[in-house]
């Protein structure tokens, strides 16, 4: 059910957006009404959350029946001791990934607006659309009296235009539920020292699901579906060395090395110095040991000298048996999203440095490894076409099938045939958002009601 606006991009990328969905492969293949349609439903559902929440468990510590029940007693617990409405909780395992575990999400639901209105962040906006608290650094606007206990609207601020401490703002704004402030607005924004903690306590939010703060940490690991599904296509094994190449903020590297049953290697790159703390803080808390975790570029993660015997990188050409590549993108099929301010320059910036990234991979992959390409967006710039450049500059390359195959085939418009676009798995929640309402039951509408993803599945040969 569509409640919010269709996302809200810059004219230009609106533009570049329907020229991609709108090409003339897909126009031969469905025609012009089809493809308007479809389109449409892409800008309509980016701007809405799924209809499940995704938890990834931790099998390699515990049964997922058993992670299953603690979940559902830890998640019983925190409800009890909140001031939120009561609500049941449903954990259903999916039918054919064996480590997610799927909680659906109850919304849109009537909650009434308030005139008293607290102003936060688009990303904090679409935090608290999947289940989140408001934490005080997302607040940006708040009443001129507001004191702790005051029931309050939460509205997101879709263009960053609230100037920071106002007291009212008028702008384009989305509605996402009441709450009850948990502190004094002079404790946000008259004081020197940044605060931190929960600002105000979702108490009917617009789509009602579980807050996972400090729930399971070990053993319940939010994840969207299509990022698991990575993990399985890959197929690690006990005993490889491989290499996730962008790793932060470590969920893909740590399923990795629990596949592996925490046997073998698993070589985590991110340039980012904090990002690569937070890797090594989920690999510990998840206890695993095999993951080595490197602060480094993976553009220049190869080395001119192949005898080099050094534990960290640049590696040797052809030292690992799989590589993902799960590449830094435009990330337009993230979902809550109501609006992107990025200009197309942009949006189109992202094409070379995968390429790059693209060269590194092939080149430290060993003959007859896997290499796996993924990115969070919808454009055919970052994904087919990719697939089409890699394939004629790569001879050694040829694509591969994937399982579990639960997304759709591979989009029209790259040039790609038939054969090649059913091994491709992209993830296109346009196509059921129709069928996404909350009468089918979950487990058939969760492999549609995805966020915008892809997958590429390549074999050294």
């Amino acid at each position: 059910m569509s409640i919010f606006p269709r996302i809200s991009l810059k004219p230009e990328v609106s533009d570049y957006l329907k020229s991609v969905f709108l090409n003339n492969e897909v126009l031969a293949a469905v025609g012009l009404q089809e493809a308007e349609s479809r389109f449409q439903k892409l800008l309509t559902c980016l701007s809405h959350p799924p209809s499940y929440t995704c938890v990834r468990a931790s099998t390699h510590l515990a049964p997922l029946e058993e992670i299953r029940h603690k979940l559902g007693e830890d998640l019983k617990k925190q409800m009890c001791s909140s001031s939120a409405e009561e609500f049941s909780v449903q954990i259903l395992p999916h039918p054919r990934i064996p480590d997610v575990l799927l909680l659906p999400v109850d919304g849109p639901r009537p909650v009434k607006q308030l005139s008293s209105e607290v102003v936060v962040g688009a990303q904090c906006g679409s935090a608290v659309l999947r289940g989140a608290h408001v934490f005080v650094p997302g607040i940006v606007g708040s009443p001129k009296y507001m004191k702790a206990g005051d029931v309050v609207s939460v509205l997101s601020d879709l263009e960053g235009r609230c100037t920071r401490g106002a007291t009212s703002f008028q702008g384009k704004r989305g509605f996402v539920g009441n709450g009850v402030a948990q502190i004094a607005r002079s404790s946000i924004f008259c004081t020197d020292e940044p605060t931190k903690g929960i600002g105000v306590r979702m108490v009917e939010p617009l789509y009602q699901s579980p807050s996972f703060d400090g729930v399971l940490p070990n053993l319940a690991f939010l994840q969207n579906l299509p990022s698991v599904v990575v993990g399985h296509v890959l197929g690690p094994r006990p005993g490889e060395r491989i290499l996730d190449m962008c790793a932060a903020p470590g969920g893909k590297t740590c399923h990795i090395a629990a596949l592996m049953e925490d046997q073998g290697e698993v070589v985590a790159l991110d340039r980012v110095k904090n990002k690569i703390d937070r890797i090594r803080q989920n690999a510990q808390m998840l206890q695993l040991r095999s993951i080595k975790v490197y602060c480094f570029n993976s553009i220049r993660a190869v080395s001119s000298n192949a005898a080099q015997d050094t534990e960290g990188p640049p590696f040797p050409p052809e030292s690992f048996d799989r590589v993902l590549l799960d590449a830094p993108c435009s990330g337009l099929g993230q979902r809550p999203n109501m609006s992107c301010t990025w200009s197309l320059k942009e949006i189109c910036s992202y094409q070379p440095l995968q390429r790059k990234l693209f060269h590194t991979a092939v080149q430290l992959l060993k003959k007859g490894g896997v290499l796996v390409y993924s990115t969070c967006t919808v454009t055919l710039a970052e994904n087919e076409e990719q697939v089409a450049w890699a394939l004629e500059t790569f001879p050694c390359l040829t694509l591969q099938p994937q399982e579990p195959h639960i997304g759709a085939e591979g989009m029209l418009g790259a040039g790609l045939s038939p054969e090649q676009l059913r091994l491709l798995q992209r993830f296109s929640p346009e196509l059921s958002w129709d069928q996404t309402g909350t009468a089918a039951p979950l487990p058939c509408r969760a492999d549609g009601d995805t966020i915008g993803f892809f997958i590429a599945k390549f074999l050294k040969n």
